[in-house]
């Protein structure tokens, strides 16, 4: 009897893990598919102004409602997505390889470079992210890619310091040993051996890395320090919602704000779903 209940269980965590997986993939590929094929199939421009339907709640004409000068809102989020994806995408690979290439060197040589590596880690680490990204922002005017560096920047420690500990406890394993037993250099080592083998724990910490960045990109801009007022991303739509927020109006705070939160969960549920398939550990003790 008591077998039956930990099977059933178990049955029913692998059940719902099926469930998280496969609505995170679809609310993923929605996502995708909205920010590649609206914007050219619809060809709108959503920075058209129309005063005399400012402010609209959500109706056919408008499913998302209208902004404080008529723009249609649906619009105005898709194309804010678009913007906060690519921000997030792009600084996310830039951030990975960054940190995949530092954590490896400070593994790989040890010794100076591996204190030297680890104490400037250390050194950023102790800024605020959103401190620091405000600083390096604020030398650049607002656009697109002073957001991305930023973003950049300030989200490569996590992932030098993941890479850093897969590699040392690499270095103990036995093919390691042959290929150095066998002549090989500590560069080749590194990059034909060590590296390889980190790349799904630092893709996965890539894939991760897109919401966080989605998120500080949206509060740059919020902050007015981000992408350009006039252009639509999240986290401008938000800041500019706030007004009409506080005189009632509820929809064009709303939906930015769902745009943000909802992929950003989906795409936590399939990097939690790779995290399982890599560890694997972590996978038979959950479908226990």
């Amino acid at each position: 009897m008591a077998d039956l209940v930990w099977r059933s269980g178990g049955h029913a965590r692998r059940t719902t893990r099926t469930v998280r997986v496969t609505v995170s993939a679809v609310i993923v590929a929605a996502v995708v598919l909205a920010v590649l094929i609206v914007p050219p199939v619809v060809q709108l421009d959503e920075q058209a102004v129309d005063l005399s339907q400012k402010l609209q709640p959500p109706s056919l004409a408008h499913p998302f409602g209208t902004d404080d000068v008529g723009r249609d809102l649906l619009l105005r989020c898709i194309y804010g997505l678009r913007i906060s994806l690519l921000v997030g995408v792009v600084a996310a690979l830039v951030a990975t390889v960054v940190g995949t290439l530092v954590g490896a060197a400070a593994a790989a040589f040890g010794g100076w470079v591996d204190r030297l590596v680890m104490r400037l880690v250390d050194t950023f680490s102790s800024v605020p992210h959103l401190l620091l990204g405000i600083f390096v922002v604020a030398m650049f005017r607002p656009g697109v890619w002073p957001v991305i560096v930023s973003v950049a920047i300030t989200h490569w420690l996590s992932t030098a310091r993941i890479v850093r500990s897969e590699v040392l406890s690499l270095r103990s394993r036995p093919f390691v040993d042959a290929a150095i037993s066998g002549g090989a250099s500590r560069w080749r080592v590194t990059s034909r051996h060590l590296i390889p083998a980190v790349l799904p724990q630092a893709g996965l910490a890539a894939v991760l890395m897109v919401p966080h960045a989605m998120w500080h990109e949206s509060a740059l801009s919020f902050l007015g320090l981000g992408l350009p007022s006039h252009q639509a991303s999240l986290g401008n739509l938000i800041q500019t919602a706030r007004g009409s927020l506080l005189a009632g109006d509820w929809w064009p705070t709303l939906f930015p704000g769902l745009f943000l939160i909802v992929p950003t969960l989906a795409v936590a549920g399939l990097a939690g779903a790779w995290r399982e398939r890599i560890n694997p550990r972590r996978r038979s003790e959950l479908t226990l």
